[in-house]
């Protein structure tokens, strides 16, 4: 007959960002090991609070499933003697299998026979393995752990309790000193204590106790009661996602309550008002329908409506304190000047070996000038785009920066707007963040997507160049993320320039500014590594297949923008029926041409009409395809490149390309070459698993 289990983890407030991430974990696990276990089960589900981590399993088996199982022995001529005697090994291999040489029998394995034998595992009860599950809890892993007592047992928080119940027994173990009961706690300051008599129990009696287990039910309960007051007061309240799960992490018993604060406050920027409500106190904010923003927030309080008064007159005191310091901050500011800031800059380091911000400040503004150079930018955006790479990061030294870091950008843009910088320059200061995250908003502007890379490249550049490239989960810099952005970035706008250009300005850059970098050649290929490797990611991300990426990435990334065309395109052609005759001339070429050295053709020494032919489409097919390249055609440039194919297969059917005359040979080799470094130049397609369905 069947029972549940429920294991629950009692604990100390747990972080908020820990709480989904371990609750995943701790049914994973379970079910892991379930299976390993051959324990049979109906369904398993999750909970958890900030107090409480638990699952919750229907139908278990009282005992493992029984299995036959096969045992593989030693060959047979190892087995048995001269005489047909089974010799030491087979019965060493019988008894450690709990069986009898009698049981022996021969199978087959690929032209040999080895002995074997079966055996029959029997199932275990189930209430004998479960203290097992202690394994479980101590395997939990979390961003950041602690000891308490003289426990050496590693955790996020100290465990007060555990909750072990497989049916109305209680499964038996201890877990950092702490034995398994049949007992619970409800809400830390409105519940009791609560004893389970059956896992089935737990959902409802911790319910009746203000612990809502469920985090879905959490969210949901939150999301109506913000429908609910929008409904009653006519106004919005947007809901962050992040947000909403870290409310729903942080309480057991939500209660929606709204307070208020001065309308003086509405003078700050919006964002510094919502970065307060959102960051410090956790607070929704509220909006007109017009989207203007009002003096009220909303908040979730842990516990039910009693002296719900009480509650939102604390709330609002704390926040009317923090708005209070950003107006402080605020007006403060605004009497200094950009230069004010920018001088402070010069005292802060960036990274020991480059330098101070003031002096990546100084670089950044050197790559923009070679940027907006290489794309010929016209004179006032290549002004504006100097001036926003010189004071971008003044914001930095801030107070209101320093109070609310999430508005580096944000604040510089309205401070620069006050401070008298063209609107131009005051937008860019904001884009040039962009992207925060990796599949996050661009910067709109040319300007704030110039300074945005020339920013990211002289980060990722310099610390790559000095010895600091990403190495497993450790990227303190965030160089990954920045090169992404880069690349996106490069997609977006599709600037005519290669991404190698770009890496070779900003090392040179780098080297004339006195930095001790690490060996040219060592550094270019760790900066080519490392973003061939964002490379890939992104074209995956555009759901292009991996060997299509190795073809297009097989010597450099390049233009970005063509670069993924390209592959896009390829991936199309691939499964294209009438592409194959086309994909069977071209790669038959590459394979041929695979290792030679590029030398001249000579048109003199072509015997066959076919070799002509092909040497004129070749030279035909050239400058189309350099036209159609230029113009970032990749369609249009593989199509031109397709019409060679006609003109190769008659090539190979009419010319032995390997003839006994030196000069013939090395003649038609070179010709072969010439048109593989074009074919090349758009990808490598020998490098491509072809798999049209015929």
């Amino acid at each position: 007959m069947a029972k549940d289990v429920l294991l629950e983890i009692g604990l100390e407030e747990l972080p908020a960002r820990f709480v989904d991430d371990a609750e995943t974990q701790l049914k994973e696990k379970t079910a892991n090991w379930l299976k390993e276990q051959r324990i049979s089960y109906a369904a398993i589900s999750s909970y958890s609070t900030p107090r409480r981590l638990a699952v919750h399993i229907t139908g278990v088996a009282e005992e493992q499933e029984t299995i036959e199982e096969e045992a593989k022995g030693p060959a047979e001529k190892i087995a048995k003697d001269e005489s047909g005697n089974w010799t030491k090994a087979a019965i060493g291999f019988t008894k450690g299998q709990g069986k009898d040489v009698s049981d022996i029998y021969l199978k087959e394995v690929k032209g040999t026979n080895y002995i074997y034998v079966s055996k029959v595992i029997n199932g275990k009860s189930t209430d004998e393995l479960l203290p097992a599950l202690k394994s479980i809890i101590e395997s939990i892993q979390f961003g950041k752990n602690m000891r308490w007592g003289t426990q050496t047992l590693r955790y996020a928080r100290p465990i007060r309790w555990i909750a072990a119940l497989f049916g109305n027994e209680v499964i038996s173990f201890e877990v950092a000193g702490v034995a398994t009961n049949n007992v619970t706690y409800g809400h830390r300051f409105l519940g009791d204590k609560v004893t389970l008599n059956h896992p089935n129990e737990y959902k409802t009696k911790l319910e009746n106790s203000y612990v809502i287990v469920d985090s879905g039910a959490r969210e949901k309960l939150i999301l109506e009661a913000i429908e609910a007051a929008e409904l009653e007061h006519g106004y919005k309240i947007p809901v962050d996602k992040e947000l909403l799960t870290e409310v729903r992490n942080l309480v057991e018993y939500p209660t929606l309550f709204i307070g208020s604060f001065e309308d003086q406050y509405l003078k700050l920027p919006s964002e510094v008002l919502i970065t307060s409500m959102k960051e410090h106190q956790r607070y929704f904010p509220v909006k007109s329908m017009k989207e203007e923003l009002l003096p009220y927030f909303v908040g979730i309080r842990n516990g039910d409506t009693n002296a719900l008064e009480t509650v939102i007159k604390g709330n609002e005191k704390v926040l009317r304190a923090r708005l209070s310091d950003a107006a402080f901050f605020y007006n403060e500011d605004k009497k200094h000047s950009i230069d004010f800031f920018q001088e402070k800059l010069d005292r802060v380091v960036f990274q020991e070996k480059l330098g101070t911000i003031g002096d990546k400040m100084k670089r950044v503004t050197g790559i923009t000038e070679l940027l907006s150079e290489r794309l010929n930018s016209v004179e006032v955006l290549r002004k504006n785009a100097l001036r926003t790479a010189e004071i971008c990061k003044f914001d930095l030294m801030t107070n209101m920066v320093n109070e609310f870091t999430k508005l580096q950008g944000i604040i510089g843009e309205k401070y620069a707007r006050h401070f008298g910088e063209e609107e131009e320059v005051s937008i860019a200061i904001k884009e040039h963040y962009l992207p925060v995250q990796a599949n996050g908003a661009l910067p709109k502007s040319e300007i704030g997507a110039m300074v945005s890379v020339a920013d990211k490249l002289d980060t990722i550049v310099g610390c790559i160049a000095i010895g600091l490239t990403p190495t497993g989960s450790q990227d303190p810099y965030g160089l990954r993320r920045q090169a992404l952005g880069v690349m996106r970035i490069l997609e977006a706008r599709g600037w005519d320039i290669t991404l190698e250009e770009m890496l070779d300005f900003t090392l040179q850059l780098i080297k004339e500014t006195g930095i001790d970098t690490n060996d040219d050649l060592e550094v270019k290929q760790e900066l080519h590594t490392f973003f061939t490797a964002r490379a890939s990611f992104i074209l995956k991300e555009e759901s292009v297949e991996q060997d299509i990426t190795q073809a297009v990435l097989h010597e450099k990334i390049g233009d970005v923008s063509y670069t993924i065309s390209k592959a896009k395109v390829l991936s199309e052609k691939r499964s294209e029926e009438a592409f194959k005759p086309v994909q069977e001339a071209l790669v038959r070429l590459l394979n041929l041409a695979k290792e030679m050295d590029a030398t001249d053709v000579d048109p003199n020494l072509f015997e066959t009409d076919s070799e002509k032919e092909l040497y004129n489409s070749y030279q035909n097919v050239k400058e189309t395809y350099n036209e159609k390249k230029d113009r970032k055609e990749a369609k249009d440039a593989l199509d031109v490149l397709s019409t060679l194919s006609e003109f190769i297969h008659e090539f190979f059917e009419h010319n032995m390309v390997m003839a006994e005359d030196e000069q013939i040979r090395a003649n038609r080799l070179a010709l072969v070459q010439k048109i593989a470094l074009l074919i090349r130049d758009y990808a490598d397609l020998a490098k491509i698993e072809w798999k049209q369905n015929f």
